[in-house]
């Protein structure tokens, strides 16, 4: 029985000698995608470490340096009478529209799931392009001439209305595809046993759609919290201000920045928004998918 004799395969020559340099290439292009993201980021970081030294700065200026630390900056922010009441009234008005909004859209965007409509998807995106298209900002005069004949000039009822009003398409349009992906065999079963409509929503829909609840919230809030155009307009009362109208009258009439009192409050403003997203992102993950597992 004779035996054949295997002769291993010979190895692959690269007699150009392009294997070396098509790993020098590589990593070339590795170390420029890596020194291009360090760029970027160092570009967005460098703001916020603006926001974080000022305030604690003795004499800040445009440019991120060691703080002279001092609480000085704090003390003369709270000797402004509408300062804290600002950021009050802030959240007043931004925990309202979520509110309005988060119950209305899942009420809507539920009918929509579950009815069939003719039209549906139509009326839908048209509601969506029309909000995309024609802005708060083009609509303030017709607003503000419904809100005087409705005498919620200077009311935060007001503001919270057309904030909501302006926010509910795309509201609706988001958890409609939460909607659409929990099951209706749980409805089907409640139904059975003599649940209303409401009833369903509530102990059914409502626990499965929670991070698309949680999204559309953080997403009002965010909006409502940086808005200055609305609140500017219908607010007449310095009291009644949000922090972002009051932010304003931290320049001088020259536009000149007063940086001690601006970096201070800033770094307040930002604070609840950002410890909100912290905690609903740790909480929820921000799925845009329904609740059940897959």
């Amino acid at each position: 029985m004779s035996t054949a004799t295997r002769t291993p395969p010979a190895p692959a020559t690269d007699p150009a000698g392009e294997g070396p340099t098509i790993a020098v290439r590589h990593l070339l292009a590795q170390i420029g995608r890596y020194v291009f993201l360090c760029a970027v980021l160092g570009f967005f970081a460098l703001p916020l470490l603006w926001l974080t030294t000022a305030p604690f700065d003795d004499t800040p200026t445009v440019t991120a340096s060691l703080p002279q630390f001092t609480l000085d900056n704090f003390r003369a922010l709270l000797d402004n009478p509408y300062a804290l009441s600002s950021l009050r009234n802030s959240v007043y008005l931004a925990a309202g529209t979520a509110a309005l909004v988060v119950t209305f859209a899942a009420l809507a965007a539920y009918a929509l799931s579950r009815v069939r409509v003719p039209g549906r998807d139509a009326l839908l995106y048209g509601l969506l392009l029309l909000s995309s298209i024609v802005t708060g900002t083009a609509t303030m005069v017709p607003l503000f001439e419904l809100a005087f004949r409705l005498n919620l000039i200077d009311s935060r009822l007001g503001v919270i209305l057309i904030l909501s009003g302006g926010l509910l398409p795309a509201a609706i349009f988001i958890l409609k595809d939460f909607m659409d992906s929990t099951p209706t065999s749980y409805e089907e079963s409640a139904r059975v046993f003599g649940a209303s409509p409401l009833q369903i929503m509530r102990h059914i829909v409502v626990p499965l759609v929670r991070p698309g609840l949680a999204t559309v919230g953080v997403w009002a809030v965010a909006n409502v919290w940086g808005n200055f155009l609305v609140p500017f307009l219908l607010l007449r009362s310095p009291d009644k201000a949000p922090a972002a109208v009051i932010m304003y009258t931290l320049y001088t009439e020259g536009g000149q920045a007063d940086l001690r009192l601006l970096s201070t409050f800033s770094l307040l403003y930002s604070l609840p928004v950002a410890l909100m997203f912290v905690f609903v992102s740790s909480r929820y993950g921000f799925r845009f998918h329904g609740g059940i597992k897959r």
